[in-house]
């Protein structure tokens, strides 16, 4: 354990990402953002730094706690960071509109045309 790491190594140590080259691609994109600022792959970060990912809709905003250079199990990465309150409501608001959105496809009433459907449309367009 260090006291600052750079941010592409965190993320990929505290398993936000699967390969550092993914980290970077998004940090490059400017998806990840450090203190609200946005950041390059070099910048280093240490405990008390706040980190925005945006993976999905909402954005997970997470309190640095510790850095490592190696990249554990699960339970111990998740060791790493301490998410805030106001990321935690506003992802279970989100899974909660998801969960009470409709089915898309309750909308179609008879699903595909059969191929006698398809036969008497292309007789009603002259084909």
């Amino acid at each position: 354990m260090t006291g600052r790491i750079r941010l592409d190594k965190w993320l990929w140590a505290a398993r936000f990402y699967k390969t550092r080259s993914l980290a970077v691609e998004e940090i490059g994109k400017g998806r990840v953002l450090v203190n609200d600022q946005p950041a390059k792959p070099a910048r280093e970060v240490g405990e008390g730094d706040y980190i925005t990912i945006r993976k999905g809709e909402p954005p997970i905003r997470v309190l640095v706690r510790a850095v490592s250079t190696i990249r554990g199990p699960a339970a111990a990465a998740r060791l790493m960071y301490d998410e805030t309150p106001d990321s935690i409501a506003a992802r279970e608001r989100a899974a909660e509109m998801r969960r009470l959105a409709p089915e898309p496809a309750l909308d179609i009433a008879q699903g595909r045309p059969t191929k006698r459907d398809r036969r008497l449309i292309d007789q009603l367009r002259g084909k």
